[in-house]
């Protein structure tokens, strides 16, 4: 085909009819449960919230809205390519996907700033890790993921083709190039430099982790343990987002070039496979919150009231996409921040203990 009529080529979408209506299904029922019984840990449970505790609501938040709209795409599957609903709720179930995608990203991004220089910066974690701050911050998200995927609802469409209607992820043929800018825009700003910021991050985290410190070897395995979970999350970030973004890239721009029908089935092919893989990550998220709300209950009964104020433990807690282990920092008024493998709600008197402590919920 040339870039004329590259959309004559037919592609051999029957698996999609299988697959998608089965794995968004099991997204569906699994993240709704896990999302649903997270908020209500999140709201109901944690008395005290620390700014990790914000960013992992506010994901939660993001993750529930995305699979309350999964059963339209089931059904819509499962038929066949026909949506029987009207050309808004298309392009309302199309914003939600891309909606929950970047913001799931940008507050993955938020946890790994303030969980960085937890690590690395102790001190500039304690001015920048309060709760209010946090709050603003998720507000920005929220602003910003909601403005830039504003304009899916513009290109998003449906079209009628004999007695079916489709009901696109990209858009009307008259308006593909300029929506393959528009994401491509997207790619670089929502997901490449985020996700080069937390590689960079996690990769300090872990040279500061492996650095030789003084004290007992238990403080030295934790600290293996919390590299091991970096490795862990950041495979598990790879798995959702990577493949996702690489074949909706190739997938956009082959459409465009004067290729085979043959190598577009294939791009369209991988492009199908991946988009669940992006979806998952509503299913990781509150399952890792409950890993680390084992230990939330191990250490929050073992705090101990009347502890000077200058003594704050920054706790750590893995989930879906990081897990550390802090390192002993001296404050300027001599108290000591001591190393801490789980979570800590809050500092005691009423401070907010604003190192990258959090829980999932």
């Amino acid at each position: 085909p040339t870039s004329r009529n590259t959309y004559k080529c037919i592609f051999d979408e029957d698996f999609k009819y299988v697959l998608l209506p089965v794995s968004y299904g099991i997204v569906c029922v699994v993240g709704l449960f896990l999302n649903l019984l997270a908020l209500y840990a999140f709201i109901f449970r944690i008395k005290t919230w620390n700014a990790s505790t914000t960013y992992m609501f506010n994901l939660a938040v993001s993750d529930t809205l995305y699979v309350v709209s999964l059963p339209l795409l089931v059904y819509y599957y499962a038929m066949g390519d026909n949506w029987p609903f009207s050309v808004g709720l298309c392009k309302i179930v199309r914003f939600l996907f891309y909606t929950n995608l970047y913001c799931s990203i940008l507050f993955l991004l938020c946890i790994s700033i303030h969980r960085f220089l937890g690590i690395c910066f102790p001190l500039k974690s304690l001015q920048w890790g309060h709760v209010r701050y946090a709050q603003r911050v998720s507000v920005i998200v929220w602003v910003v993921t909601v403005a830039c995927q504003s304009p899916v609802l513009f290109f998003v469409t449906t079209s009628v083709k004999r007695d079916t209607i489709t009901c696109h992820d990209t858009s009307s043929k008259d308006l593909f190039g300029q929506f393959v800018i528009y994401s491509s825009v997207m790619l670089v700003l929502l997901f490449c430099i985020p996700f080069l910021i937390i590689i960079v991050c996690y990769c300090l985290m872990a040279r500061r982790l492996l650095q030789p410190t003084r004290g007992i070897s238990r403080l030295s395995r934790s600290k293996k343990k919390s590299v091991k979970m970096i490795i862990i999350v950041l495979m598990v970030f790879i798995v959702c987002f990577l493949p996702f973004h690489v074949t909706r890239t190739l997938y956009y721009s082959f459409r465009s070039w004067d290729l085979s029908c043959q190598t577009l089935n294939a791009i369209n092919l991988a492009y199908k496979v991946t988009r669940p893989l992006a979806s998952t990550n509503s299913c990781l998220d509150p399952i890792l919150y409950f890993l680390a709300g084992q230990r939330f209950m191990k250490f929050a009964g073992s705090k101990m009231p009347g502890k000077p104020q200058n003594e704050m433990a920054l706790g750590i807690v893995p989930n879906s996409h990081l897990g550390t282990s802090n390192d002993t920092l001296r404050s300027s008024a001599g108290g000591t921040v001591s190393e801490t493998e789980g979570f800590i709600p809050g500092a005691e008197g009423g401070q907010d203990a604003s190192g990258p402590e959090g829980f999932g919920g």
